[in-house]
């Protein structure tokens, strides 16, 4: 799915899934934008910035914050003079009990992972409403469509997504605006991997550890960050002008 020469603005961009996104948007051509916390500080060190040159940067964005948001789009605009492609994948996950649940969680998870998405399409819908054409995708997660303990935040805040994609969708649906999400379930990222490297940590073998993951899905395989993005690639085509105001999961036949 061609995006030449679409400008796109990724956040949390720099690992998992935004990364394999933020690739396949620039093999299909188009001028790519990462925004992530620690953005500022990879723009000289990332490789792909070696492979893609000039259509591929990297800038600090803090989707938690309005300014910071405004801020980022409003450099993008000044250099292209509009956002075509706005795909939120910046997101972050932390457990605790809904009781004594401490409100750092809370707050940063909703604040992340659906204030942070708001922000964002915001900044970009007066650019997207000018010229009549737009593509906005959310990451969310299977975990938008069911609960699980000690989960409280991170369901809430996904499920939060599905509610403001329609919103934004039927905004947009005369304007040539798309906006979707997609719910993956769990996605061999470097987060997962992480959360195994924690069990190895307590001494559970690794082999163990990934089998439980991998056994977590019927199909008995992790879903790939690639896999995801290929999915945003047609959602962001022109292939995709009627597919709107839906949420696409990617469960492997897993609820979560």
């Amino acid at each position: 799915m061609n995006t030449t020469p679409k400008i796109a603005i990724v956040t949390g961009g720099l690992t998992g899934i935004g990364r394999a996104v933020a690739l396949r948007l620039l093999e299909g051509g188009a001028q790519v934008h990462v925004g992530a916390r620690r953005g500022d500080l990879a723009e000289l060190t990332d490789p792909v910035k070696a492979r893609f040159g000039d259509r591929f940067a990297v800038r600090g964005l803090d989707v938690r914050d309005s300014d910071s948001c405004a801020g980022f789009v409003g450099e993008v605009l000044g250099r292209h003079g509009r956002v075509d492609i706005l795909v939120n994948a910046a997101g972050v996950y932390e457990e605790a009990a809904v009781m004594d649940h401490p409100d750092r969680i809370w707050d940063d998870t909703l604040d992340t992972n659906l204030t942070g998405t708001f922000k964002m399409i915001r900044a970009v819908l007066p650019s997207m409403t000018a010229q009549k054409w737009g593509r906005i995708v959310n990451i969310a997660s299977t975990a938008a469509h069911t609960g699980m303990a000690n989960n409280a935040a991170y369901c809430a805040s996904k499920a939060g997504l599905l509610g403001l994609g329609r919103c934004v969708a039927l905004e947009g649906a005369a304007l040539g605006i798309t906006c979707n999400s997609i719910s993956p379930t769990w996605v061999e990222t470097e987060m997962l991997q992480s959360y195994i490297d924690a069990e190895v940590a307590e001494g559970a073998p690794y082999a163990e550890v990934r089998a439980k993951y991998e056994a977590s899905n019927p199909q008995g395989k992790l879903v790939q960050p690639g896999e995801i993005a290929e999915l945003v690639a047609f959602l962001v085509s022109d292939a995709g002008r009627a597919m709107t105001m839906a949420d696409y999961q990617v469960n492997a036949g897993s609820p979560w």
